[in-house]
């Protein structure tokens, strides 16, 4: 699909942060927002995780609608002219993780829109499959853009793995990191959004996208081992509708949460379509100082690389974004400096 997409203003809200300029600057100085919970570990000890500090100690689709709203509202101060005219596309988890924190997905949508003192457009939707949700939401808002209904879209994410019975599932799977699992991730919570739109001569445009299914999910029941051929083709389709080789990338942002299934997947799919000379491609993920976040994560990477052109520490010009899931969902969308 030709149609560009302007990404043109984001808000954040996290651990280590309740703002995206604080959140980025946490995380650029590898910062981190893990601390003791009160969620019990494996052997009965309290679980490390990384809860945000909220005002008030809201819980349930409460909390996740005040994240959310916060993230939502941070961004529209970007671009206030946006208020009225946006649809939201508002990313969530997958509808069967156990302990999923949201019970009401539209409710949510409602009370998202009700704390930012929005009015829903009639094309705001809800996608719910976790980490990759954000890219699937970059490819509906550039088609409602094509569409000429409405100049904003707003993608925004939130998600918490941060539910006592998230974590007793996760820990039975023997997937979280404890001090007897070093293959595991700590469970985090955050919400972020970013506003898109056409045209605009600042900010981070998408030029590529591509999304794919892994076979070898991490839960696949044949046991099939990982080749990483669902993130290679979604890698492929993004550098196939951008026009450049991947050796032309500058930089990449993972959504890493710190299981080795995960790092094998994104070095398999660099080191089948890496070819020719090529400069350092560094590798960041927010899951350094976050944790696992779930569906806040893409929102999150493009907020990421988003200030790091503006401040001028990006690692590199384009930046290739990429999110999967444990039902081998698979994306990749490629941004780069409208400066380039």
């Amino acid at each position: 699909m030709s149609t560009r997409l302007d990404i043109v203003s984001i808000g954040m809200v996290t651990a280590v942060g309740l703002d995206a300029p604080s959140a980025c600057a946490a995380m650029r100085a590898r910062l981190d927002g893990f601390r003791q919970t009160r969620l019990l570990g494996s052997a009965g000890e309290w679980q490390t995780g990384a809860p945000i500090a909220l005002p008030r100690n809201w819980i349930g689709d409460r909390r996740m609608a005040h994240m959310a709203a916060g993230a939502v509202c941070e961004a529209f101060e970007g671009v206030p002219e946006a208020r009225g005219q946006t649809a939201l596309i508002l990313c969530l988890p997958e509808e069967d993780r156990p302990g999923r924190v949201v019970r009401d997905n539209s409710g949510l949508l409602r009370s998202i829109a009700q704390i930012a003192e929005i009015e829903l457009h009639p094309s705001s939707r809800i996608i719910a499959h976790g980490r990759p949700s954000g890219i699937v939401a970059l490819d509906h808002a550039r088609r409602l853009l094509a569409s000429g209904d409405l100049p904003f879209v707003m993608i925004a994410g939130v998600d918490s793995y941060l539910t006592s019975q998230t974590v007793a599932h996760y820990l039975s799977q023997n997937r979280i990191l404890t001090p007897q699992n070093p293959n595991g991730f700590l469970p985090g919570e955050a919400a972020a959004a970013v506003i898109c739109t056409q045209r605009r001569q600042t900010g981070m445009r998408l030029f590529g996208l591509g999304l794919s299914r892994e076979n070898a999910s991490i839960y696949n029941a044949e046991d099939l081992p990982l080749r990483g051929d669902g993130m290679t083709a979604a890698y492929r389709s993004a550098f196939e509708e951008t026009g450049i080789e991947m050796n032309r990338l500058g930089y990449r942002i993972a959504d890493l949460v710190g299981e080795q299934y995960w790092f094998k997947q994104s070095s398999l799919a660099s080191l089948r379509l890496l070819r020719g000379r090529h400069e350092f491609q560094d590798i960041w993920s927010p899951g350094e100082s976050l944790g696992n976040v779930g569906a806040a994560v893409v929102p999150l990477m493009l907020g990421m690389a988003f200030t790091a052109a503006r401040k001028g520490y990006a690692a590199g010009n384009p930046v290739l974004i990429e999110a999967s899931n444990d039902a081998g969902a698979c994306g990749a969308a490629i941004v780069a400096s409208r400066a380039a």
